[in-house]
């Protein structure tokens, strides 16, 4: 059964931040992750936030150096349909689209999407497993064929954002509000590994939360960008395997590139040496055949999924060809 909690309804950003300084305190956005997180117990809730009333946290806007501001309120939809990102950031709308279900793209924010919670059946289930404070990360020695192949240990989860491979790709910085104040940093450094913290996913601490999303200008150029998922079921499935890709090129070959993969880490799991193996080159069967290969080499994958590394090699491969 479900223990009581008290509910506060934040109006300001800083009231929410005065509110989640309590013990046991959470966030509630969208509420789609929070409702299974509470529903299968999976942590100690004593107060629920609710900033749903905070108006400064939603929408996308212009900014005055080209970039666009997303509100962490946003919708998952509303970010899938905006003809901005459609336009500019590509990979973004491909990887919003992909989100879940519509119904939950309706619901669910930009930020809680962001920052939802592990879904590794053993974290969700009734396991004492590390990730709850226990001795024992249970996928290793039990069914692990949706588990990392890469960043693992000791606990081997897959970070089950999809927006979060095409902010990463898009070189995103996130404005996080907190008891010390704002603060801006890049979206690479706010993920933790287990190897860092078993019990958390983000850097966020007591108080904190997200507010916006902030996209860099484009670079000038022919910059082309895709997000490539796979998964069990066309619709209302995490990614058994995704990979986002941002590359911009001279002529025909490729001056930069950024690829991210995701249902294969505990965090979005950038490939620098996929990234440099294309730099001055055209993308061809050879060299998308070599990048793909260069991304899977440190593949450690565990007795179940085996399969991912081969399928993450043949997403790579597919989603640089499209761009070419």
């Amino acid at each position: 059964m479900m223990k009581n909690f008290s509910y506060v309804k934040a109006g300001t950003i800083a009231a929410a931040v005065k509110a989640l300084g309590a013990n046991g305190a959470v966030l509630h956005a969208g509420g789609s992750d929070l409702m299974g997180c509470l529903r299968d117990g999976v942590m100690a809730v004593d107060r629920i936030v609710s900033i749903r009333d905070i108006k400064e946290l939603k929408g996308i806007s212009a900014q005055r150096d080209g970039g666009l501001r997303i509100g962490a309120l946003t919708t998952i939809a509303e970010v899938a349909a905006d003809p901005a990102i459609a336009g500019k950031y590509n990979v973004l709308a491909q990887a919003a689209g992909e989100v879940a279900s519509p119904q939950l793209r309706n619901q669910g924010t930009l930020g809680g999407n962001l920052c939802q919670r592990p879904r590794c059946w053993y974290f969700r289930g009734d396991f004492p497993c590390a990730r709850k404070g226990g001795d024992l990360c249970y996928a290793v020695g039990g069914e692990n064929q949706y588990h990392a192949i890469f960043g693992g240990g000791p606990c081997f989860f897959v970070h089950p954002s999809d927006t979060a491979v095409a902010l990463m790709a898009l070189q995103a910085q996130l404005g996080i509000a907190g008891p010390a104040g704002a603060r801006v940093i890049r979206i690479d450094d706010f993920f933790v590994g287990p190897d860092k913290s078993v019990t958390r996913e983000n850097i966020l601490g007591p108080g904190e939360l997200v507010v916006e999303i902030l996209l860099p200008p484009p670079p000038a150029g022919k910059v082309l960008s895709s997000y490539r998922k796979i998964r069990s079921r066309g619709a209302w499935d995490f990614a058994l395997a995704s990979v986002g890709s941002v590359v911009q090129f001279a002529g025909e070959n490729v001056t930069t590139a950024r690829i991210v993969l995701g249902g294969v880490a505990p965090y979005p799991w950038r490939v620098p040496a996929a990234e440099k193996l294309l730099v001055g080159k055209k993308i061809d069967a050879a060299s998308a055949r070599a990048a793909a290969e260069a991304a899977v080499r440190e593949a450690s994958p565990m007795s179940d999924n085996q399969y991912k590394v081969a399928m993450v090699r043949g997403a790579i491969e597919e989603s640089l060809l499209a761009l070419s």
